[in-house]
Protein backbone atom coordinates (compact mmCIF):
# COMPACT_ATOMS: atom_id res chain seq x y z
CA UNK A 1 0.00 0.00 0.00
CA UNK A 2 1.25 3.50 -0.81
CA UNK A 3 2.27 5.18 2.43
CA UNK A 4 1.24 8.62 1.22
CA UNK A 5 -2.24 7.75 -0.01
CA UNK A 6 -3.61 4.78 1.88
CA UNK A 7 -2.20 5.42 5.33
CA UNK A 8 -2.95 9.09 5.89
CA UNK A 9 -1.18 10.33 8.99
CA UNK A 10 -1.80 7.69 11.64
CA UNK A 11 0.35 9.71 14.08
CA UNK A 12 -1.91 12.70 13.53
CA UNK A 13 -4.92 10.57 14.40
CA UNK A 14 -3.16 9.19 17.47
CA UNK A 15 -2.44 12.74 18.62
CA UNK A 16 -6.07 13.71 17.96
CA UNK A 17 -7.34 10.90 20.23
CA UNK A 18 -4.83 11.81 22.94
CA UNK A 19 -5.80 15.48 22.68
CA UNK A 20 -9.52 14.69 22.98
CA UNK A 21 -8.82 13.02 26.30
CA UNK A 22 -6.24 15.54 27.53
CA UNK A 23 -8.56 18.43 26.67
CA UNK A 24 -10.97 17.26 29.39
CA UNK A 25 -8.16 16.65 31.85
CA UNK A 26 -6.75 20.12 31.14
CA UNK A 27 -10.12 21.84 31.48
CA UNK A 28 -10.89 20.01 34.74
CA UNK A 29 -7.50 20.85 36.24
CA UNK A 30 -7.82 24.45 35.05
CA UNK A 31 -11.19 24.82 36.81
CA UNK A 32 -9.91 23.34 40.06
CA UNK A 33 -6.30 24.57 40.19
CA UNK A 34 -5.83 27.32 37.58
CA UNK A 35 -4.33 27.46 34.11
CA UNK A 36 -0.68 27.35 35.21
CA UNK A 37 -1.11 24.20 37.31
CA UNK A 38 -3.20 22.55 34.59
CA UNK A 39 -0.56 23.30 31.95
CA UNK A 40 2.19 21.99 34.24
CA UNK A 41 0.41 18.66 34.78
CA UNK A 42 -0.37 18.19 31.08
CA UNK A 43 3.21 19.11 30.15
CA UNK A 44 4.65 16.57 32.57
CA UNK A 45 2.28 13.81 31.46
CA UNK A 46 3.11 14.40 27.78
CA UNK A 47 6.82 14.61 28.61
CA UNK A 48 6.75 11.22 30.34
CA UNK A 49 4.80 9.74 27.43
CA UNK A 50 7.31 11.07 24.88
CA UNK A 51 10.28 9.64 26.78
CA UNK A 52 8.54 6.28 27.07
CA UNK A 53 7.74 6.31 23.34
CA UNK A 54 11.37 7.15 22.58
CA UNK A 55 12.54 4.19 24.65
CA UNK A 56 10.06 1.90 22.93
CA UNK A 57 11.22 3.03 19.48
CA UNK A 58 14.85 2.46 20.44
CA UNK A 59 14.02 -1.00 21.79
CA UNK A 60 12.08 -1.86 18.63
CA UNK A 61 15.26 -1.12 16.68
CA UNK A 62 17.27 -3.48 18.85
CA UNK A 63 18.69 -0.62 20.92
CA UNK A 64 21.00 0.43 18.09
CA UNK A 65 20.37 4.12 17.74
CA UNK A 66 22.11 6.82 15.75
CA UNK A 67 21.23 10.00 13.98
CA UNK A 68 20.51 7.91 10.88
CA UNK A 69 18.12 5.54 12.68
CA UNK A 70 16.35 8.59 14.09
CA UNK A 71 16.14 10.20 10.65
CA UNK A 72 14.70 6.93 9.33
CA UNK A 73 11.77 7.39 11.76
CA UNK A 74 10.76 10.76 10.31
CA UNK A 75 8.19 9.39 7.82
CA UNK A 76 6.16 8.26 10.82
CA UNK A 77 5.54 11.93 11.69
CA UNK A 78 5.41 13.39 8.16
CA UNK A 79 3.31 10.71 6.42
CA UNK A 80 0.39 12.00 4.42
CA UNK A 81 1.65 15.58 4.41
CA UNK A 82 1.16 15.94 8.14
CA UNK A 83 4.35 17.99 8.23
CA UNK A 84 5.82 19.75 5.22
CA UNK A 85 9.56 20.10 5.70
CA UNK A 86 12.51 21.78 4.03
CA UNK A 87 15.74 19.95 4.90
CA UNK A 88 18.63 22.30 5.70
CA UNK A 89 21.43 19.88 6.66
CA UNK A 90 22.11 16.14 6.73
CA UNK A 91 25.38 14.79 8.06
CA UNK A 92 26.70 12.24 10.56
CA UNK A 93 26.31 14.81 13.34
CA UNK A 94 23.39 16.98 12.26
CA UNK A 95 19.91 16.72 10.83
CA UNK A 96 18.28 20.11 10.43
CA UNK A 97 15.04 21.06 8.79
CA UNK A 98 12.28 23.62 8.91
CA UNK A 99 8.64 22.65 9.15
CA UNK A 100 6.75 25.01 6.87
CA UNK A 101 3.30 23.49 7.40
CA UNK A 102 2.15 21.65 10.50
CA UNK A 103 -1.18 19.87 10.45
CA UNK A 104 -0.71 19.05 14.14
CA UNK A 105 -0.90 22.80 14.91
CA UNK A 106 -3.89 23.18 12.60
CA UNK A 107 -5.66 20.29 14.29
CA UNK A 108 -5.08 21.58 17.82
CA UNK A 109 -6.38 25.01 16.88
CA UNK A 110 -9.48 23.46 15.26
CA UNK A 111 -10.04 21.48 18.46
CA UNK A 112 -9.86 24.67 20.54
CA UNK A 113 -6.53 23.59 22.04
CA UNK A 114 -4.26 26.29 20.62
CA UNK A 115 -3.53 27.40 24.18
CA UNK A 116 -1.80 24.09 24.97
CA UNK A 117 -0.96 22.70 21.52
CA UNK A 118 2.73 23.30 22.15
CA UNK A 119 2.48 21.09 25.25
CA UNK A 120 0.61 18.34 23.43
CA UNK A 121 2.95 18.13 20.47
CA UNK A 122 5.91 20.51 20.21
CA UNK A 123 7.47 19.63 23.56
CA UNK A 124 7.47 15.95 22.56
CA UNK A 125 10.18 16.51 19.98
CA UNK A 126 13.03 17.14 22.38
CA UNK A 127 11.86 14.85 25.15
CA UNK A 128 11.39 11.96 22.71
CA UNK A 129 15.17 12.19 22.22
CA UNK A 130 15.76 11.65 25.95
CA UNK A 131 14.18 8.22 25.69
CA UNK A 132 15.42 7.34 22.21
CA UNK A 133 19.09 8.25 22.61
CA UNK A 134 20.47 10.80 25.10
CA UNK A 135 23.19 11.75 22.56
CA UNK A 136 20.48 13.14 20.30
CA UNK A 137 19.75 16.81 21.12
CA UNK A 138 17.22 19.19 19.66
CA UNK A 139 17.54 22.94 19.50
CA UNK A 140 14.50 24.85 18.34
CA UNK A 141 13.83 28.55 18.70
CA UNK A 142 10.35 28.84 17.22
CA UNK A 143 7.24 26.88 16.29
CA UNK A 144 4.24 27.39 14.07
CA UNK A 145 2.06 26.39 17.04
CA UNK A 146 3.30 29.44 18.92
CA UNK A 147 2.86 31.82 16.00
CA UNK A 148 6.07 31.56 13.95
CA UNK A 149 6.10 31.13 10.16
CA UNK A 150 8.01 27.86 10.51
CA UNK A 151 9.50 25.52 13.11
CA UNK A 152 13.29 25.28 13.12
CA UNK A 153 14.38 21.75 14.04
CA UNK A 154 18.13 21.46 14.64
CA UNK A 155 19.09 17.96 15.76
CA UNK A 156 22.70 17.25 16.73
CA UNK A 157 24.19 13.91 17.57
CA UNK A 158 26.79 14.37 20.28
CA UNK A 159 29.80 12.14 20.07
CA UNK A 160 29.07 10.90 16.52
CA UNK A 161 32.78 10.74 15.74
CA UNK A 162 34.12 10.48 19.30
CA UNK A 163 35.14 6.84 18.89
CA UNK A 164 37.42 7.61 15.92
CA UNK A 165 41.06 8.07 16.75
Amino acid sequence: MNEQAGDLAPMLERRRVEAEILKHVYETLKEKHGAAAAAEVVAEAVRRSAIEQGRAMAAAGGGKTSLQTFEDLQPMWTRGGTLEVAVRERSAKAFSFDVVRCRYAEMYREMGLGEIGHLLSCQRDGTFCEGYDPKLKLTRTQTIMQGAEYCDFRYRYEGADDDKT
